[in-house]
């Protein structure tokens, strides 16, 4: 995004909770002060080799793209494991010399693990069972960490937290789209 100057958007939280991981993201994409779309998808399901995926992406769309579908590629090579194919596409983005001019950062479950994959080489799963990225990812993940220790379900703390971004963050809207695995 640095190509583009004053281009903004996404906020996307995962959120682990009672056995599902829901993954959420807004829909806007601004660039400066106008907004440009306000229904882009951002949340995808991924079906490499019948396994299901749930992914989220913020960053360049061409960008996430291109690794979404390097991480299918991993996950045919190693199937049901996650955490392998993240690492391994994480390792790649980080040496190739093409994939390190993407950018863009992706949450990815298959409904029991969670991870933040990031151009850095980090794979990171959170702590908390709350992960976010994007222009209002702090935003989001303040509000979900404090929604846990409640009755809510994953999606409700993913909705409640997303609805709380859309408030303060002017990259972040309320329109999302939402998806579940697991359970």
């Amino acid at each position: 995004m640095s190509d583009f100057p004053g281009w903004h958007g996404t906020t996307i939280i995962g959120v682990r909770k009672g056995g599902k991981v829901v993954i959420a993201g807004d829909g806007q994409v601004s660039a400066g002060q106008t907004v440009m779309k306000g229904t882009a998808r951002k949340v995808r399901r991924l079906s490499p080799g019948g396994q299901e995926i749930v992914a989220g992406f913020a960053g360049s769309t061409a960008d996430a793209f291109a690794l979404l579908e390097r991480l299918e590629a991993k996950l045919e090579a190693s199937p049901g494991q996650l955490a392998r194919a993240a690492i391994e596409l994480a390792k790649d983005w980080r040496t190739d010399k093409y994939l390190q001019k993407l950018e863009a950062m992706l949450i990815v479950s298959d409904g029991r693990d969670m991870f933040v994959v990031t151009g850095a080489g980090d794979v990171l799963e959170p702590e908390h069972d709350v992960a976010a990225i994007g222009s209002g990812g702090n935003y989001a993940l303040a509000a979900g960490r404090a929604l846990m220790d409640g009755d809510l379900s994953a999606e409700e703390v993913a909705r409640r937290a997303m609805a709380i971004a859309a408030d303060i963050c002017v990259y972040t809207n309320d329109s999302l789209t939402v998806e579940t695995i697991g359970g």
